[in-house]
């Protein structure tokens, strides 16, 4: 039976994936910190799908969390097909003045735990010659943006590393889909310091259970990227035609409190 790992699994766009995957006839290995929450997700996925639900619960802002979960599920022959990259977050304040741990952590997180999972599982997916993995990237990954300067340069690597991936991997039957949600109704803005910021307060962010459902589609179509929403999509293009100081101010007064 085909078989997605999720990682960020427990809440926001990570636990909607999993409901989708199952849905849709996927097993699913759910991964996040939080060991009750993917319990929790478990139990509803196999009460409701009958589809088979397996907990890894690591912290990925570890750097040998990857290999762990490639170990695990190795040990145990739990084959992968589908891998969602979705776990990630921001810190929003002052590059100087944020948390030096904290803005390490973003970096081992949004990238480096990426890069590890996709390198681990990408030589068996082509080996194999069929697999799909989808990398959650951001709007934030086409300019830059001041208040949350970690965050956006994650995500401009998160897609740059994607499109590349899947310009190498398209002719072995292996797809990689790279999903750039905008403001999306999930625990994000709180863990970020973000709830009372211009870009949440609009109105304008999207439903988690939308976006998730967005990115999976279009993976399962194989595209190489997808942005969420029209607006979304529009304002992405339109920082073509803008200096990069002139986006990176635009970005600065939405993340700035409203």
């Amino acid at each position: 039976m085909p078989t997605a790992l999720i990682t960020g699994a427990s809440i926001g766009l990570g636990r909607e994936f999993a409901r989708i995957c199952a849905r849709d006839g996927l097993d699913v290995v759910l991964t996040a910190r939080s060991e009750p929450q993917l319990e929790s997700l478990a139990d509803e996925i196999r009460r409701e799908t009958g589809r088979t639900a397996v907990v890894l619960a690591r912290d990925l802002s570890y750097p040998a969390a990857p290999r762990e979960i490639f170990d695990d599920l190795g040990g145990r022959g739990i084959a992968i097909d589908v891998l969602i990259n979705n776990a990630g977050f921001g810190l929003n304040g002052l590059s100087w003045q944020l948390p030096y741990d904290e803005c390490m952590k973003m970096i081992q997180v949004n990238i480096t735990a990426l890069t590890a999972l996709t390198r681990l599982f990408l030589p068996v997916f082509v080996q194999r010659r069929s697999g799909r993995i989808l990398n959650i990237a951001s709007t934030a990954a086409f300019q830059p943006g001041p208040l949350m300067a970690v965050y956006y340069a994650t995500k401009a690597y998160v897609l740059s590393f994607s499109e590349a991936i899947h310009n190498e991997a398209r002719d072995f039957g292996v797809t990689v889909t790279c999903l750039c949600p905008g403001a999306t109704k999930t625990e994000f803005d709180k863990r970020a310091g973000m709830a009372n910021s211009r870009l949440f307060t609009s109105g304008r962010a999207m439903d988690a259970a939308t976006v998730a459902q967005i990115g999976y589609d279009a993976m399962m179509e194989g595209k190489p990227e997808v942005i969420a929403g029209g607006l979304n999509a529009l304002i992405a293009f339109s920082t073509r035609f803008a200096s990069r100081q002139t986006t990176a101010s635009i970005a600065r007064r939405f993340q700035e409190s409203a």
